[in-house]
């Protein structure tokens, strides 16, 4: 069966979010899917698959045909190990070590709300990632609270829609990441010394040309909290202007997840945050992600 792929908002988002169909990725997928699905990506920047009945090694197996996989224990507060995941598997979860839900004021449920703020995945590392995989395990019921949705915002558009003046002063800036400072948005301050030499700030381009649809895009993410040359005061007010001009509602999408939708996503041109939700309710989802070729200092501007 050919994959289709068709925009999850034709009317308001042609080319920004698909959804795939005609396709079972619990099955080996062929070189001819892998060159599909990487050309749906190169145009939507998002693909969802619905209805995914797939185990960590099939999210692995599919995973590893879009490039070398991260390890998900080598920044922040590892804690998936201690769930018996591999190490390629990120959890995405409100769990502890015994699968009961973390108490409210754990470190290592603090330390995940970072999750909540927009952000592109790894940016915090010297090689940042390429494509995030994320597979709904268990999804809360909708509530007051909502359900822990994940809201995407193309920053591909947002670059087209800055003023000439914006696009000159933000060509050739650069930028210094890590979880240090977007955790530090939420007034988490206390690190060991181990995760503070493991957090060290990174150089990014703040402007990247995607390789595969040519198009230019802002690289923003809360991890981003100094600008090479600048003062850090005006640094962070020209990222926070230019994060509010790029999640303007018409460069963002919400994904309402079910269980077994998985959500690929390229880094390179979005950023992403999750929702709120009964913070007493299971939510489980496994990531795995895809590293970048380079440093995007060492990569085409």
């Amino acid at each position: 069966m050919t994959i289709d792929f068709r925009p999850a908002e034709p009317d308001r988002l042609p080319d920004f979010v698909g959804i795939a169909d005609g396709i079972d990725l619990s099955r080996p997928v062929t070189q001819d899917e892998v060159a599909a699905i990487a050309a749906g990506m190169d145009r939507f920047a998002v693909l969802i698959f619905h209805d995914q009945a797939i185990d960590d090694e099939q999210q692995l197996a599919f995973s590893r045909h879009f490039g070398p996989l991260e390890h998900a224990i080598s920044h922040g507060i590892a804690r998936q190990h201690q769930r018996g995941l591999a190490p390629e598997i990120a959890d995405i979860s409100n769990l502890g070590r015994d699968n009961t839900v973390l108490a409210r004021d754990d470190r290592r449920r603090l330390f995940s709300l970072g999750n909540m703020l927009w952000h592109s995945d790894s940016s915090f590392k010297p090689t940042p990632a390429k494509y995030s995989l994320l597979h709904a395990r268990v999804i809360p019921q909708p509530g007051p609270l909502g359900n822990g949705n994940t809201e995407f915002a193309d920053m591909r558009a947002a670059y087209d829609a800055l003023d000439d003046e914006t696009t000159e002063q933000c060509r050739d800036l650069v930028c210094m990441h890590s979880q240090i400072y977007s955790r530090g948005l939420l007034g988490f301050a206390e690190w060991t010394e181990d995760e503070r030499a493991r957090n060290q700030p990174v150089p990014q381009r703040l402007v990247r040309r995607h390789p595969g649809s040519g198009r230019r895009s802002l690289f923003l993410s809360a991890h981003a909290g100094e600008i090479i040359g600048w003062p850090v005061p005006e640094a962070r007010a020209f990222l926070r202007d230019l994060n509010e001009h790029a999640t303007q509602r018409q460069f963002v999408y919400a994904q309402q997840w079910r269980g077994g939708d998985l959500v690929m996503w390229d880094n390179r041109a979005m950023m992403h945050r999750a929702r709120r939700y009964d913070p007493a309710a299971v939510r489980e989802l496994h990531r795995t992600t895809v590293a970048d070729s380079a440093p995007t200092l060492q990569q085409a501007a």
